[in-house]
């Protein structure tokens, strides 16, 4: 990272089940400008429960030059359903200084339960890093870091931070909490201490087809403790900063101890 800290505006929003959903985003890119990066949850551009209207729905590359625009102001992390060389694909999207950097397009696909996504989208195959203004940086969503290679592959890369985007369904309330929150903090701290990384997550709200979307976006230190955490089950944005001098003692201390 080219500074002692970098910006990084997580939003935490509740797409809709429709194109209108890109100007939306370019309305938080506007009000987060003092951001380096500003990050948007899993299929952002999408909505989760497309099912059939979603091969009307996916967007082609030449059809969000307007966040290649904006992103000369600040770096867009951002989810949506993608057209690729025939297929469709659950995808997370970096643009950076007028152009489209790098494209992950989700590996896992969860179908199971309330989960249809392997009938719909096509899977990924790579998780690569890439060079960022920032860093090197890495993409995984949601389903990918449930899985042991996933972490493998991280810890293994260049990547100096990790960003996780998500569209995780509530579920497991009890008396002690919400148990897939716990799930996914235990996750989050195991990638940023197994790779010595900052993870940035930004999870949705809102509600589809009686899925509850809950949110609770957050950033964990490469320590592994949570240094902000968004509230549950509201939409919110807030922009944080990220002691690179803190990503480097984690690395120090994984070389050390």
């Amino acid at each position: 990272m080219r500074s002692t800290s970098m910006k990084v505006a997580l939003i935490q929003s509740s797409p809709k089940l429709n194109r209108s959903n890109l100007t939306d985003v370019l309305a938080f890119i506007e009000e987060n400008q003092d951001a380096d990066v500003v990050v948007f949850p899993e299929l952002a551009l999408s909505g989760y429960m497309l099912q059939d209207k979603l091969f009307e729905d996916a967007w082609r590359i030449e059809e969000l030059s307007s966040l290649a625009d904006a992103s000369q102001k600040c770096d867009i992390v951002v989810g949506a359903a993608l057209w690729d060389e025939g297929r469709v694909y659950n995808s997370a999207l970096y643009f950076s200084k007028g152009s489209l950097l790098h494209i992950h397009h989700k590996n896992h696909l969860p179908t199971y339960g309330m989960f249809e996504e392997g009938r719909y989208f096509t899977a990924g195959n790579e998780l690569t890093s890439f060079s960022t203004l920032y860093g090197e940086a890495i993409m995984v969503v949601c389903e990918d870091l449930w899985r042991a290679e996933t972490m493998a592959a991280i810890s293994a890369s260049e990547a100096q931070i990790v960003y996780v985007l998500a569209a995780s369904p509530a579920r497991d309330f009890s008396d002690e909490g919400l148990g897939i929150e716990s799930q996914w903090d235990a996750l989050l701290k195991t990638t940023a201490l197994l790779s010595c990384n900052y993870v940035v997550f930004v999870n949705r709200v809102g509600f589809e087809d009686g899925l509850g979307f809950w949110g609770g976006s957050r950033v964990i230190t490469p320590m592994g403790e949570n240094e902000f955490i968004m509230p549950l089950f509201e939409s919110a944005q807030k922009i944080c900063s990220l002691n690179s001098q803190l990503k480097k003692l984690g690395r120090y201390l994984a070389k050390h101890i």
